[in-house]
């Protein structure tokens, strides 16, 4: 049942907030269209349930060629290969939204694990790669809750990646794995409100008032 209501809820949202957003989601197309290396969407091949691939969409807010530039899949606060107005995309998370049409799709839910590259999938223990494997990847996540100022923590070590890898990952792993063990739609619903939360006021310590046994993190 919950399932059955996850996937009904996920088209019904998916598709009234790609209607309601038009009004955004055009002029930032035609924007896009406009600057930089003049590309509206791009494609990034992922993991998705099952550990099979899927292609994520996102607006292009990085130079074409970021992945094998400087930090590669990680991306620092200022990092010099975000274009202008990808910069401010990727602050308000507007860069995120074109994947509603993977969760449309099928692809993707409104609230699942973030849709992880290869590289990212491959280093989490197999435990916590089989929690991800029976879930449909997320807009939104607790991982994204919890980890909404990443860039900053990751622009402060000497060494972004070897960070990222020993300190942030294996925290987002066991939130994945907490999220497995405890989805309902409650917690979904949490999700979400603690989504728009945290745009609103990154500082706030909320999720863990909400969700008082997740696992922390500490830099």
């Amino acid at each position: 049942m919950y399932l059955f209501t996850k996937r009904f809820c996920d088209i019904v949202l998916s598709l009234t907030a790609l209607i309601v957003l038009s009004p955004i989601l055009i002029p930032v197309c035609i924007l896009l269209l406009l600057t930089g290396e003049h590309s509206v969407f791009y494609f990034q091949e992922r993991i998705g349930r099952g550990g099979k691939p899927f292609h994520v969409w996102k607006f292009a807010t990085m130079l074409k060629n970021s992945i094998n530039m400087g930090t590669g899949a990680i991306t620092t606060r200022n990092d010099p290969r975000v274009l202008p107005v990808g910069r401010f995309l990727r602050k308000t998370k507007l860069n995120e939204l074109p994947q509603l049409i993977n969760i449309l799709i099928g692809d993707m839910s409104i609230i699942g694990p973030r849709p992880l590259l290869r590289q990212g999938y491959d280093a989490y223990a197999e435990d916590i790669r089989s929690c991800i494997d029976h879930l449909r990847p997320g807009l939104s996540g607790i991982g994204s809750v919890v980890f909404r100022d990443e860039e900053l923590h990751v622009s402060k070590a000497d060494d972004p990646m070897k960070f990222y890898y020993e300190k942030i990952h294996p925290v987002k792993g066991a939130l994945e794995k907490w999220y497995f063990i405890n989805r309902s739609l409650y917690v979904d619903f949490m999700i979400i409100f603690l989504t728009c939360w945290v745009i609103l006021f990154p500082h706030s310590n909320l999720v863990y008032r909400i969700f008082s046994d997740l696992p922390r993190f500490k830099p």
